[in-house]
């Protein structure tokens, strides 16, 4: 057995290193690092409560209105307010603004330059995906780019500013929008979607949220030369649908009540699935492989940050989540998978989890919420309130789930005397990338990368699985 090490990788967020063992030219095991610790969780202990909203945010500079928004999501459990409704209209805005900017970035800077390496010259697709995606030099990211950062503007337009906003309050939003400024954002939106039909996929959003199968997706994309048929017609050549399957159990927290929550996993008897209701008493955390303190696997609610970096077994500064003892999946597929979305699920009912079927499922998203944006800046009323008081108590304990661009994000903290007792932080990435238990479970990233090809010679396949689920490291470990 041959035992290699890939990493640090590019175009990634955070540190990233990734431990292969490989026999007879396949990956049988793997081991996925979080190399670098941050200890947010740590930095938060003793301050106000109010502090988080600060503080969270500078996690990262690409996510932070999700960390922003399950901080003020935790605090407003805590205080028991329920924002007006101008407030979450605005705040599903914010989010939904940065995490249709992800999928964006995501397609075009993060994965699809892996094809234009010279290891896939000669196939019938190279040359024109080589053109479109070169890192840097590829004719698709300039207008990208631009498409994304005029959709940034709505950050500026919604929260004042980006990255790091303070606009996203427990009791809703702090920075109203008067009738001028909405008439601003149905422009950018508009904006957006024509860049949405025109360059990415070819088609109205419309009518690719309406494809119920694959067979309706391979037939839709058949002649359209937009960007993301162009990827069809290169997963198909390379069977990235039958590449990268994990544990097929799904998680998501629900987003925007336009998806809703829960835990999906296919049911193989009837070629259907399963969907349970979601239990937040069912999450745990379990350190038996991280750089940190040996504990029992329990609640976030109850979980303490305690370095320990020179831990018999450890190889990575992550946690890991389970769900009932489970090792799931989280991110833009689970969340559609949950929903109750056709052609997600049958894509996962023919072949599991996959790097396509998470490619598609963010496709799917900006299909689907855009138009749901566009619904809920209608809706606003100029005028009218978008923030309440929420004054926090002297203690007691808040929860803050939410559905970050790459998946469910928990932020659980517990107030005593009215400082922070105690802050835990569960990313999508810690769910994602997460190390095996005590139990001995692979997380669901090395479980995808088992029976891939890997060594000498080998095509980029470790390189699309990983980046398939768009990995944030600094979240990962805070």
């Amino acid at each position: 057995m041959k035992r290699i090490q890939l990493g640090p990788f590019n175009r990634v967020e955070g540190d990233l290193e990734v431990g292969l063992d490989v026999e007879a030219g396949q990956v049988v095991a793997a081991r996925v690092n979080s190399p670098l610790f941050r200890g947010f969780e740590q930095i938060l202990v003793g301050r106000l409560a109010e502090d988080a909203l600060a503080i969270v945010p500078r996690i990262c500079g690409i996510c932070s209105v999700a960390q922003s928004a399950a901080a003020a999501t935790a605090l407003a459990d805590l205080a028991g307010v329920t924002p007006p409704a101008n407030g979450v209209l605005a705040q599903r805005l914010i989010l939904a603004t940065e995490n249709l900017a992800d999928h964006l970035t995501h397609f075009y800077l993060f994965f699809m330059p892996d094809f234009a390496g010279p290891a896939y010259a000669g196939r019938p697709w190279y040359d024109q995906t080589a053109a479109r995606f070169m890192a840097v030099k590829g004719q698709a990211s300039g207008p990208a780019l631009q498409a994304r950062a005029r959709f940034f503007h709505l950050i500026g337009l919604l929260a004042g500013r980006w990255p790091h906003t303070l606009a996203v309050q427990p009791g809703g939003s702090s920075k109203a929008m008067t009738a001028a400024e909405r008439t601003r954002v149905l422009a950018v939106l508009r904006e957006f979607r024509a860049f949405l039909e025109g360059g990415l996929l070819g088609d109205s959003l419309e009518n690719f949220a309406a494809l119920a199968d694959g067979q309706a997706l391979q037939a839709w994309a058949a002649g359209r030369s937009a960007d993301f048929p162009l990827f069809l017609r290169v997963a198909t050549d390379l069977a990235l649908e039958r590449t990268g399957r994990a544990s097929d159990h799904f998680l998501s927290y629900g987003a925007y009540d336009l998806f809703a929550s829960g835990l999906w996993q296919p049911d193989r008897a009837s070629d259907g699935g399963i969907l349970d209701q979601l239990d937040p008493a069912k999450i745990t955390e379990d350190t038996r492989h991280a750089r940190l303190a040996e504990s029992p696997p329990c609640s976030p609610a109850l979980g303490e940050t305690v370095v320990n970096a020179e831990k018999a077994g450890a190889y990575t500064w992550c946690k890991a989540p389970r769900y009932a003892g489970q090792v799931v999946e989280t991110g833009a597929l689970a969340r559609q998978l949950v929903a109750g979305n056709q052609l997600a699920r049958d894509l996962v009912a023919s072949h599991g989890g996959s790097v396509t079927a998470r490619i598609v499922a963010r496709m799917i998203e900006l299909a689907t919420v855009l138009p749901a944006m566009e619904q809920w800046v209608r809706a606003i009323v100029p005028g009218e309130a978008f923030c309440l008081p929420a004054p926090l108590p002297e203690s007691g304990e808040g929860v803050g789930l939410i559905e970050a661009a790459r998946g469910g994000l928990g932020h659980w903290l517990s107030v005593k005397r009215g400082r922070i007792e105690r802050y835990q932080i569960i990313a999508p990435t810690t769910w994602n990338f997460s190390p095996r238990d005590r139990e001995g479970q692979p997380g669901p990233l090395e479980q995808a990368l088992i029976g891939l090809p890997a060594g000498d010679g080998a095509l980029p396949t470790v390189q699309h699985v990983v980046r398939s689920f768009d990995p944030c490291m600094v979240c990962t470990v805070h």
